[in-house]
């Protein structure tokens, strides 16, 4: 028998990161030829140790250390390379960090490295949205991986699903009903993703390694608008649905409520810009899902289904 091929994931305890490695270990066409190795800075966590019981080779490595990257990847076929932006808000510890990634898996001799990427705001906005940060620092990252030659994918994660139950679709005043709130209008499509899919999307890129070298793929389900959000609510939950609605802030609003958080300028800037890019030029610049749909064999979670299990809409009715 073969020796299985190793992928290893780097935030392998973080959202996109667990939803590939369930995937690699549960699923009939990757569990017998795949071996999982996941990355974390402090292998002595909880999260380490859970996903080292599940079968995973756990090894410990600093994004800050471009050594400790090279020995986590060695000996690895594919890996999965992802940064946080929001950890430290610093879009230049980003793109370092990026880099890092990718000149560690052009050194281990990768052969296959899936970056999780983003697009180039500044770019698709011709210059209206230039404070994107988080998306525009991974574009240049992905710029880097492709200067390097190495075989490469982008994977391109949407809006996530979980920030909408209980944070931007909550109660709100003066009547206490459901509301989804952006600065933007109820008709903007939002391309919804389930962190927790990743890993199908994954299972695409490398079941279809040749045809996605040097591409992208797009991570969401569907586009939904956000009145389109609403209605599914009303749907699965007609008893709260009944008052639930869409209400486009205010640029006035949304910023007073986000440095109410504590959030700096830069960053309120930042996300102002990012809903902006959703109305004005699209997520993903105006690129429809049809090739994820065709290349992704796995059903992709729809908001209708998140919405029934989301902790923030618990006991609903």
């Amino acid at each position: 028998m073969a020796a299985k091929k190793i992928i290893t994931i780097f935030g392998a305890t973080g959202a996109q990161g667990g939803g590939i490695v369930s995937s690699f270990l549960n699923d009939a066409k990757l569990k017998g030829t795949w071996a999982v190795r996941g990355v974390s800075r402090d292998v002595s966590k909880d999260s380490a140790k859970k996903l080292a019981e599940q079968g995973v080779e756990v090894v410990a490595a600093d994004l800050n250390d471009k050594a400790s990257l090279v020995k986590a990847m060695t000996g690895s076929h594919t890996v999965f390379g992802v940064t946080n932006y929001w950890e430290k808000l610093n879009m230049q510890l980003e793109i370092h960090q990026g880099k890092s990634l990718a000149d560690a898996a052009k050194e281990a001799g990768v052969q296959h490295y899936i970056w999780s990427s983003l697009h180039y705001v500044s770019k698709i906005s011709h210059g209206k949205l230039p404070h994107v940060y988080h998306f525009d620092s991974k574009a240049i990252v992905e710029d880097y991986v492709r200067s390097l030659g190495i075989p490469a994918s982008f994977f391109m994660p949407g809006f996530y699903m979980s920030n909408l139950p209980g944070q931007m679709f909550k109660p709100s005043p003066p009547d206490n009903a459901w509301t989804f709130a952006l600065p933007v209008a109820s008709t903007a499509p939002i391309p919804l993703y389930d962190p927790r899919d990743t890993g199908k999307y994954i299972k695409a890129i490398v079941l279809n390694r040749e045809e996605l070298l040097g591409k992208r793929l797009l991570g969401a389900s569907a586009y939904l608008s956000g009145q389109e959000v609403v209605d599914v609510f009303k749907k699965v939950y007609p008893e709260a649905g009944q008052t639930a609605r869409y209400f486009q802030l205010t640029e006035e609003m949304f910023r007073g409520y986000l440095g109410s958080q504590g959030l700096p300028d830069f960053a309120v800037d930042e996300l102002y810009e990012n809903m902006r890019l959703l109305e004005e030029f699209g997520y993903y610049g105006g690129e429809p899902l049809d090739e994820t749909h065709r290349l992704v064999e796995d059903h992709l979670t729809t908001w209708e289904e998140f919405t029934k299990g989301a902790a923030g809409f618990a006991g609903l009715k």
